[in-house]
């Protein structure tokens, strides 16, 4: 077993060696986790996750100061490991970055990182996790020194690459490293699945999808009205760049995702030439106008207009379970009480 209740709590290894109230983290979801949802989320008990890329590495120190304004909680920087249609999404700069903002975690996502990174950051004494969608990447992972897993189950949402549902990824990789810190991530969006994680031999949860449709969130109000409105599950496709061409993206099924999932080699190349819509890339930083042209990947923010039906919006399979826009302390303790009912009458 790897947790215990007592009368209020659920105590995990990811609780013990965090100091953290819930074995609940927060996705560090690119556009999407910015200090005031991260802060929420370590003041409500848990593990905070900034989404420091795509943005380029003078973000980090702003998003870490707003950050250390809004919180004394724990927290933690995602960093994706990929090249994109914009350039490699993370780099020196943004290692350079948490190693002079001394950043506590750092949990890469996607590709291997390299081995210099990760002795960087662990020399600097920051801990070290990957999300991992294979027992191989898990291998990787901790043959680099990696000290934590984030097991990505095939029902996670956004650019994932798990096709492995969460629960055999999990016994899989707690089989091969029983001593690893294992968190899960996919599908998890209510105290249900945030337990049966826990029983299936998770030390936490990864949540994504439920923290878009709080109310700290700065994804855009017609993306969590989408969200708590689903009324069909999400659908992967790889129609969707060219800010990361040809990667699966789980979205929910608007116009431009139902004519396109599963016709992708139908899709002219280049893609027609068009505007969908308007935003502001990198709010933190370059501040940049970005016109959003035809099946952009990029989520719709706070800061975007434009065609909705044509735009792509993340999410994962436990959308279903998604029915209200509510602040981050609720959507938290309101999991974790739901978990550890069902934990202690088990």
């Amino acid at each position: 077993m790897h947790w215990s209740c007592d009368e209020s709590t659920i105590s995990t290894r990811l609780t013990r060696e965090f100091g953290l109230r819930h074995p609940f983290v927060g996705a560090g979801m690119g556009f999407v986790a910015h200090p005031p949802l991260v802060a929420a989320v370590s003041n409500a008990g848990g593990l905070g996750i900034i989404g420091a890329s795509p943005d380029p590495p003078p973000s980090l120190p702003v998003m870490a100061a707003e950050l250390r304004e809004l919180t004394d909680g724990p927290w933690g920087v995602d960093l994706i490991c990929a090249e994109t249609g914009m350039g490699p999404a993370s780099t020196d700069g943004h290692v350079d970055a948490c190693v002079e903002l001394a950043v506590p975690l750092v949990v890469f996502h996607h590709d291997l990182p390299p081995a210099h990174w990760v002795r960087r950051l662990t020399d600097a004494g920051a801990r070290v996790w990957m999300q991992v969608s294979s027992v191989e990447l898990a291998a990787g992972a901790v043959g680099l020194g990696v000290v934590g897993l984030v097991a990505q189950g095939v029902e996670a949402g956004g650019h994932a690459r798990g096709v492995v549902p969460l629960h055999d990824l999990l016994a899989e990789i707690r089989g091969r490293f029983p001593e690893q810190l294992l968190l899960a991530a996919g599908g998890i969006a209510d105290g249900v699945a945030a337990a049966a994680a826990l029983r299936a031999g998770a030390d936490g949860v990864w949540v994504g999808t439920r923290l878009v449709a709080s109310a700290e969130s700065p994804a855009h109000p017609e993306y969590k009205r989408r969200l708590v409105d689903a009324a069909g599950p999400p659908v992967v496709t790889t129609a969707f760049g060219p800010e990361w061409p040809a990667h699966r993206y789980r979205l929910l099924p608007t116009r431009a995702v139902a004519e396109w999932a599963g016709r992708e080699s139908e899709i002219p190349d280049p893609p027609p030439a068009g505007v969908i819509g308007h935003t502001t890339l990198f709010p933190h930083s370059a501040r940049i106008p970005y016109d959003m042209p035809t099946f952009s990947a990029i989520p719709p923010t706070v800061d975007t207009t434009g065609e909705w039906e044509e735009m792509v919006f993340p999410a994962g399979a436990g959308v279903g379970l998604v029915r209200d826009v509510q602040p981050v302390e609720q959507i938290v303790t309101g999991m974790m009480s739901e978990a550890h009912r069902l934990l202690s009458t088990s």
